[in-house]
């Protein structure tokens, strides 16, 4: 075994440090002459209170620290500096046994979930709760590991135990500490026990509601709900979950129920806000104007109001009044005002008002924001005829973080890839992916841009890790699957992957098409107009009325074909589908 002695000078230097971090307590040496005590302990300053990080220390264990603990420690720690995350967990564990100490304890849990390694989680933190009993973090993770591991039972009192020191708070965010319980008739029914001890709390009939809801039982969520609201009356969130889920099953449901509600309780903010995006989404705009007058009488120079204002007269396509409303919200000192920044822009362009539109879009210097600001400033470089200057500004803006950089790549092969310089477009895509080689997002646009040149094993390549990288995602799928249908005849190959992606997002307009094209390739003519339109009616895009089209032709519909077409020719004149396949049929 390693001994202090033979350990090198940097390990012991190390060792020493991430000890003194973790609180690991060398053995003492042996106790001083009384004399040197009473000098040490003399004085009022000596008597005086520990304070709260000192008494805090004195409650931990007092672990010598042995040469087993110190070879542990350091054969963790290394291992888990070079990702040899196994080893790490084990002696990680061995030492939470060994030591009992929390701090221990915790990296050991916390290495245990990275390893993927539950049952080493819920073992470490078993310990870390055992020797805190006071830490709101090792109750509110074992009460996690419990509920995954279905120990709902051992899970329940722990719970119980964290709602007592705060339980409305508590309710408030028990939803998301369920785990994989969350969903569950049995998660239900925990909610449902825990907020038996507090009848008289909304925010636990909140928790019921949300639980219920999860579960898919809206009956006993609209009953929580209800009781929620005679605890608290005119409360806003279990309002307006009220009103969503009565949404879900009718429209005219919930807006009667927001009318009631409002009615009730008219000085409700965030009611009337939703009050007025659905009615913007039922397309009942006079009546949605109305709600933004009243929110703007009733909540003189508030920023955020006047922001959810101008977006929502933005979407309704007034761009006159969500300009007055975002300028107002910048005036009113408002949370976030690159988000009003950038939504001028936005107003700007629908204005025509290109030069306003890219000062407001430079005003944003950093944040959510910065990314999504320089890319329509290209944009709209681009559209002038300064290409050139548009891929300058993209290069010399740097991104806060990975995902940034990624959609600054991004920006610029778009850029290239709008202005047809396809070659362009994929050459820096290419050098994007040196940089980042696992971006899923970087591979499909990628693979987008290989298309456009004929490299189709470089798309396949491409898709294929995507699909490795997230395998749920439906349109690595849909669009691996359409490109073998529609340029090769690995047909067979073609509709499995379109069945997945089919089986991952089965109301996608663009992939029912490419099912539909795949059975036309495979000559199942029925079942491919089935699926086209299906396409059609969700989305009238004009490559699907193309796809459509084809079939109806071959079926021998020709005058539906042909009207189709025209129509679709008519809203999207430089549609190259469309074009090409007007050119090959000639209607």
């Amino acid at each position: 075994m390693a001994s202090l002695k033979t350990l090198p000078l940097y390990a012991l230097l190390a060792l020493a440090t991430a000890c003194s971090q973790l609180g690991v307590k060398a053995p003492q040496p042996a106790a001083a002459a009384p004399e040197a005590q009473q000098s040490a302990e003399g004085g009022e300053e000596a008597a005086a209170p520990q304070d709260a990080d000192a008494a805090a220390k004195a409650a931990l264990p007092r672990q010598a620290l042995t040469p087993d603990i110190l070879f542990k420690f350091l054969v963790a720690e290394v291992a888990g500096q070079r990702g040899e995350i196994g080893v790490a967990r084990t002696n990680y564990l061995a030492l939470a046994r060994q030591t009992h100490d929390p701090r221990i304890a915790r990296r050991a849990a916390e290495v245990s979930m990275f390893a993927h390694d539950p049952a080493g989680a819920l073992e470490a933190t078993r310990l870390w709760a055992a020797a805190e009993p006071g830490s709101e973090p090792a109750q509110q993770t074992l009460a996690v590991l419990l509920l995954n591991a279905g120990k709902v039972d051992e899970a329940e009192p722990v719970l119980r135990g964290l709602l007592k020191k705060d339980p409305a708070n508590g309710f408030l965010h028990l939803t998301a500490v369920l785990g994989k319980t969350r969903g569950s008739q049995a998660g239900l029914d925990l909610v449902q026990r825990l907020a038996t001890d507090f009848p008289a709390l909304p925010e636990a009939q909140f928790a019921v509601a949300q639980a219920a809801a999860s579960a898919g039982r809206n009956d006993t969520a609209i009953a929580a709900l209800k009781r929620a609201d005679e605890l608290r009356p005119g409360w806003e969130p279990a309002g307006l979950m009220h009103a969503q889920i009565l949404d879900d099953a009718s429209h005219a449901d919930s807006l009667a129920f927001m009318q009631r509600f409002l009615t009730a309780h008219p000085g409700a903010r965030e009611m009337r806000l939703a009050y007025a995006r659905v009615l913007v989404s039922a397309n009942r705009l006079d009546e949605a104007r109305r709600q933004f007058a009243r929110l703007t009488k009733d909540f003189p120079r508030n920023a955020e109001v006047s922001f959810a204002a101008g977006l929502l007269s933005l979407q309704m396509g007034d761009a006159e009044a969500a300009r007055n409303f975002l300028t107002q919200a910048l005036e009113y000192d408002p949370r976030d005002p690159d988000a009003v920044q950038y939504y001028l822009g936005q107003t700007a362009e629908q204005l025509k008002q290109p030069d306003a539109a890219a000062a407001h879009y430079a005003t944003i210097k950093s944040g959510n924001y910065l990314v999504p600001a320089r890319a329509r400033q290209a944009a709209l470089l681009a559209s002038a005829g300064k290409l050139d200057e548009a891929r300058a500004l993209l290069n010399a803006t740097r991104g806060e973080n990975d995902a940034q950089n990624v959609r600054l790549i991004q920006a610029q092969a778009e850029l290239m890839r709008d202005s047809k310089r396809y070659a362009a477009a994929f050459d820096a895509l290419s050098e994007g992916l040196k940089r980042y080689p696992d971006s899923a997002d970087l591979l499909y646009d990628h693979a987008m841009a290989a298309e456009k040149l004929g490299k189709l094993d470089v798309l396949e390549a491409d898709l294929r890790r995507v699909i490795v990288l997230r395998p749920d995602d439906a349109q690595a799928y849909n669009a691996l699957g359409y490109t073998l249908a529609d340029r090769t005849q690995r047909l067979t190959e073609a509709v499995a992957l379109l069945d997945k992606a089919l089986a991952l997002a089965p109301d996608d307009p663009f992939i029912l098409d490419s099912v539909g094209w795949a059975q036309y390739r495979s000559g199942n003519l029925a079942r491919a107009q089935g699926y086209l339109e299906r396409a059609y009616k969700a989305r009238p895009d004009p490559e699907i009325a193309a796809h459509l089209g084809e079939v109806l032709w071959v079926r021998g519909q020709r005058d539906a074909a042909g009207k189709l077409w025209q129509s679709s020719l008519q809203s999207h004149p430089q549609n190259e589908v469309l074009l090409e396949t007007l050119r090959r049929f000639k209607p």
